[in-house]
């Protein structure tokens, strides 16, 4: 059997929101049962994430996108948490960054899995935004 032709399949931006401290494999284990085998572009995050979200990124091979709390609360996302907003300043972490990340729209809205938040959304570069 050929292989496929992956030029036609959805890339994703990733958005992630979780504790500190959430190992790399919580957050590869996280990703898999969200996005499966699809392909990712990024993942992206709130600033002060962003390290504790490189080995994860490394493993997968891309890059990370990170954003402040401002301007993750400019954007208006389909489920907006107070909890989140209390704590960090604006009303969501993994669907906003994952929509300024792919500046395309949102496809998986956010899911929480083992305590980590992932939604995501079809990145600029895919052939299906």
């Amino acid at each position: 059997m050929p292989p496929s032709d992956t030029t036609a399949s959805p890339i994703f931006a990733v958005g992630l929101g979780f504790r500190p401290g959430t190992s790399s494999e919580r957050i590869l284990d996280a990703l898999r049962e969200v996005v499966g085998d699809k392909p990712v572009a990024c993942l992206a995050t709130i600033d002060r994430r962003a390290e504790e979200l490189r080995a994860a990124a490394d493993r997968l091979g891309v890059s990370i996108r990170t954003f402040t709390a401002a301007e993750l609360a400019q954007v208006d996302v389909p489920n907006p948490s107070s909890r989140t907003q209390d704590a960090l300043g604006t009303v969501s972490v993994a669907e906003a960054a994952a929509l300024l990340a792919a500046n395309g729209p949102l496809v998986i809205p956010k899911r929480t899995v083992d305590g980590i938040v992932i939604a995501a959304a079809l990145a600029a570069e895919s052939p299906l935004t």
